[in-house]
């Protein structure tokens, strides 16, 4: 190849490789060497006299030398916060009461970032009570120490502070933070996290002449300490009390002008009910989903389960007045409304009613729109290779996890489980007890991979898996109400939905050809969702119910992802600064 280049083209050839590969270098200096001896070797023509190519080649060779050494030890950039979470005073229904804020903001700042960004968050925990934030879709690769799970991390306790340091490795988006200590979350403390492309990779979809983030969620005008008692002398919590749109009921307003396109980011912070979103008198072109650039079908309204996030575009193509921004909730008696507005410039007309009309009940309705997500093959994503190179439909399936939800009285409290286990948090974080070898905090295995016939009991449930594993996992919702589940650590793809009880039968319903990757799924009432993941990211990752008061009562599992090999390629050290508790104080 370089017979036929200039000395120039040469240079900047090497140089772009080097760029681009930098991350190989940094962790294979040994070829970094054995490259300058293949290109000394290989004596490459120069062009010109002798005299030319012996000057010409040292200097050539130093030009490479200085890239490797100058890209190799470059990082990506950093961005650092300092947030203060605190108790304050809001009325987001018009009923004052105590929320949680994170720099006196409700909702709380946003992260808008760069893909392989660093982040740096210093969180200073001003509440009464022990605390961790959540990074809802950020996947963490080999950090499963910042996950800020209670698997992962001990709580930050009152009135100290600790920070967390993660890179948005490989990743763009729209995603969100939260509290996952108690219910700490009914109340606030959650925000939005928005990642951008890096300029040299394109997107599917002209540029956007704007970018609007709508955090949508049920809200109570309790507060989390009275959900929790609630809950703890065996009660369900209600239907919430109303909706929001970024911490305020019919309040929102965004101003656009006519003939522009505008993307917005939408987000289901709720705890507990699904969403339908629509704009009237605007078709909505879907483009992404939790970071994956999905087919850019057309919508009138769409359906957010909660822990979901979508990006779509909305061109302004109407008259220059107000139109209504609607989100409802779904499957609930009776139907909980919110609205803001979108205003043209220029509009002195107000928004008129009768609202667009949004589905309701409707699961067979719910489901079809949700098989119509597809993945966008010949799209990138965070990196230039395009979604539809990694062939998930051909590769074979190591291990099946059915995973049924359910119901129960244990010790005459009411509880939910998962395969006949109901979570209960140990004191000791899983992960630091399987990095010093602590013994008697979990047991591999203990919960079983299909559903037991035995009652319920409280434990640990961990499942041991060996990292490449290829997994499917079937979620067996035997409620009458639609459930949501996330998977910490990575992202998966959404095989199938089907009513009724999972057989093996039931792959041959599978989408094995352009299902939609993301990292939190829907399972309809009294029905299964099947999945596929790749468990390429070492770690301890918790597989949860995103309906917040069952996973407080218990469900969710954790998936210990691993191998002999102790290798910083896989998985980082334990950082300098983890805290410690229960039994791993002594280390």
């Amino acid at each position: 190849m370089f017979t036929i280049l200039t000395v120039d083209t040469q240079i900047l050839f090497s140089l772009s490789c080097i760029s681009r590969y930098k991350d190989l270098f940094l962790f294979h200096p040994t070829l970094s060497f054995l490259l300058l001896l293949l290109l000394w070797a290989k004596n490459i023509q120069l062009g010109g006299n002798s005299a030319d190519k012996t000057m010409k080649q040292p200097i050539l060779l130093l030009i490479i030398c200085f890239g490797v050494f100058f890209c190799t030890n470059a990082e990506d950039p950093y961005r650092f916060y300092t947030w203060e979470v605190t108790y304050g005073t809001r009325a987001p229904l018009g009923v004052p009461q105590q929320v949680i804020l994170i720099n006196n903001q409700f909702p709380g700042p946003p992260i808008e970032a760069v893909t392989n960004d660093n982040i740096i968050v210093n969180v200073i925990n001003q509440l009464d009570e022990p605390f961790l934030i959540t990074w809802h879709g950020i996947k963490q690769r080999r950090t499963t120490w910042q996950d800020g799970v209670l698997g992962t991390n001990c709580p930050i306790p009152p009135h100290t502070n600790w920070t967390y340091k993660f890179q948005l490795k490989d990743q763009i988006g729209s995603y969100m933070y939260y509290p996952s200590t108690l219910l700490h979350r009914a109340s606030g403390g959650f925000g939005a996290i928005n990642i951008i492309q890096r300029s040299v990779i394109s997107i599917p979809y002209p540029e956007p002449d704007g970018d609007v983030t709508l955090l949508i969620g049920d809200w109570y005008t309790n507060g989390y300490k009275a959900l929790q008692k609630k809950l703890d002398s065996g009660l369900d919590l209600p239907l919430p009390d109303g909706l929001l749109i970024n911490g305020a009921n019919k309040s929102y307003t965004f101003t656009g002008q006519k003939g522009k396109t505008y993307k917005f980011r939408v987000t289901n912070v709720g705890i507990a009910t699904s969403i339908n979103f629509r704009i009237q008198g605007h078709p909505m072109t879907l483009i992404e989903v939790e970071g994956a650039h999905s087919l850019q079908e057309e919508y009138d309204s769409l359906d957010i389960h909660p822990g979901q996030s979508i990006a779509v575009l909305v061109t302004l193509r109407a008259s220059v007045k107000d139109y209504f921004i609607v989100a409802s909730t779904r499957f609930t008696k009776p139907i909980l409304t919110t609205t803001g507005i979108l205003r043209y410039i220029g509009s002195n007309t107000p928004a008129s009613l009768p609202l667009p009309v949004g589905p309701t009940y409707h699961v067979h309705w719910s489901m079809k729109q949700a098989r119509t997500i597809r993945l966008n093959l010949t799209a990138n994503a965070a990196r230039p290779n395009p979604q539809g190179s990694f062939h998930y439909g051909t590769i074979k399936i190591v291990r099946t996890l059915v995973l049924a939800n359910a119901k129960a009285q244990i010790n005459g409290q009411l509880r939910y489980a998962v395969n006949g286990i109901s979570y209960q948090d140990p004191t000791t974080p899983l992960k630091l007890a399987d990095w010093f070898n602590i013994p008697g905090v979990f047991s591999l295995n203990a919960i079983k991979d299909s559903p037991p016939s035995m009652p319920p009991v409280l434990g640990v449930s961990v499942f041991g898996l060996t990292l490449h594993d290829f997994v499917e996992i079937v979620f067996q919702n035997t409620e009458s109400i639609t459930q949501s589940w996330h998977l910490d650590g990575s992202s998966f793809y959404v095989a199938g939905y089907g009513g009724g009880n999972w057989t093996i039968a039931s792959r041959k319903r599978y989408n094995l050809a352009d299902a939609i990757s993301r990292h939190t799924v829907q399972v309809y009432p009294l029905g299964w969702t099947a999945i596929l993941v790749s468990l390429d990211n070492k770690g301890m990752w918790n597989l949860r119910s995103q309906n917040w008061s069952k996973r407080y009562l218990g469900q969710q599992v954790y998936l210990r992802v691993w191998n002999d090999e102790k290798s910083l390629f896989t998985e980082a050290d334990i950082p300098t600064n983890a805290l410690r508790c229960g039994k791993a104080l002594q280390f």
